[in-house]
């Protein structure tokens, strides 16, 4: 394959590279609190000089630097993380249903972090504990669906199986859960970032940069695995090594992700469909568009979860009403992608 872009995806680049960045600043002035663009400005040049901050109220800086900039940051880390992963392991198992939550890796995400929240309190690291129990989660799905059979529709349903035994445990956890706990647990597993701080970004955001790091380095090697199992191995390739670590890292980011926001649903599914109708199939080109495409998605849907109403929907569901009918359109298309 060829990793030099063309024309028309040399402008595509361009247009996604400064989405995310045009996005973000609207962002920044969304909100029940309005803040000009002018004061938005101002507010990030007092950082550098003491003269301009006796300009700018506290309570501007406090809104900007302390609630809408951490949020910003995290929603695009999470929206870049969600749709790296699911281009990667649609890339790595050859099949464009797969996804983060096909295979289980959200539900045993989300059912560790909920453990953490709801027992460990801050004993045991929420980050932690989702990475452990998604890897389980993939694990499982990969050793059962071996035994099952080798084909793709195993993986799937064995997929669908191994989500469903971990949304049970997640229920369990809810049923124990106390009540304040269960309200704030309820909120966090619809997928929102109204409690996105400096602190949620400290924690998950190296995580999701190293996930991502692999995942894009590994672009290359995703485009010879996609040639089969012999044909790598030809090529000179350890194909359970290479697997191995696309796996890990996928995990990762999603694991961070969700320990961070909750289930957000459909972003991981959908991105590297629209990343595949502009740059096609080449993985060095699909990973890096999907994670500039999806941080941009998820950072829209969120402002529109904060500012089409007086008061906060989580994001999960704004992203599984853009997402399902982008999903049935994708699905009537996704042999001419895969082509």
């Amino acid at each position: 394959m060829n990793g030099k872009l063309n024309k028309r995806e040399r402008i595509g680049f361009l247009l996604i590279i400064f989405l995310p960045f045009f996005v973000s600043i609207i962002s920044l002035l969304i909100g029940s609190y309005p803040i000009s663009l002018k004061d938005v400005l101002k507010t990030f040049l007092s950082i550098f000089s003491s003269a301009s901050l006796k300009e700018i109220p506290e309570v501007y800086r406090d809104i900007i630097l302390k609630i809408r900039l951490p949020r910003v940051i995290l929603a695009l880390a999470v929206g870049a993380s969600l749709s790296v992963s699911g281009a990667s392991l649609q890339a790595l198992f050859r099949n464009p249903l797969v996804n983060e939550y096909i295979l289980g890796i959200s539900s045993g995400a989300a059912f560790g972090a909920s453990l953490s929240i709801v027992f460990f309190g801050k004993g045991f690291p929420v980050e932690l504990s989702s990475f452990i129990f998604a890897f389980i989660a993939f694990l499982s799905v990969l050793l059962i669906s071996k035994e099952a059979g080798s084909d793709i529709i195993s993986l799937l349903l064995t997929g669908v199986i191994v989500t469903a035994f971990f949304t049970s445990l997640l229920t369990m956890v809810e049923f124990l859960a106390n009540p304040y706990s269960l309200q704030s647990l309820f909120f966090w597993l619809m997928g929102s970032f109204s409690l996105a701080g400096w602190k949620e970004v400290f924690y998950s955001l190296p995580f999701m940069l190293v996930g991502m790091t692999v995942l894009f380095l590994y672009g290359w090697r995703m485009n010879v695995l996609s040639l089969g199992d012999e044909e790598a191995k030809a090529l000179g390739l350890n194909v359970k090594l290479e697997k191995l670590f696309i796996m890990i890292a996928a995990t990762m980011a999603t694991s961070s992700a969700i320990s961070s926001t909750g289930i957000i649903g459909w972003v991981g599914l959908i991105i590297p469909h629209i990343s595949r109708m502009i740059f096609g199939v080449d993985n060095r080109k699909v990973i890096p568009a999907s994670a500039l495409i999806g941080a941009t998605f998820l950072l829209i849907a969120d402002d529109l979860s904060r500012g089409i109403t007086s008061f906060e929907i989580p994001v999960g569901i704004f992203t599984s009403i853009i997402g399902i009918p982008f999903f049935i359109y994708f699905l009537r298309k996704s042999g001419k992608l895969w082509a």
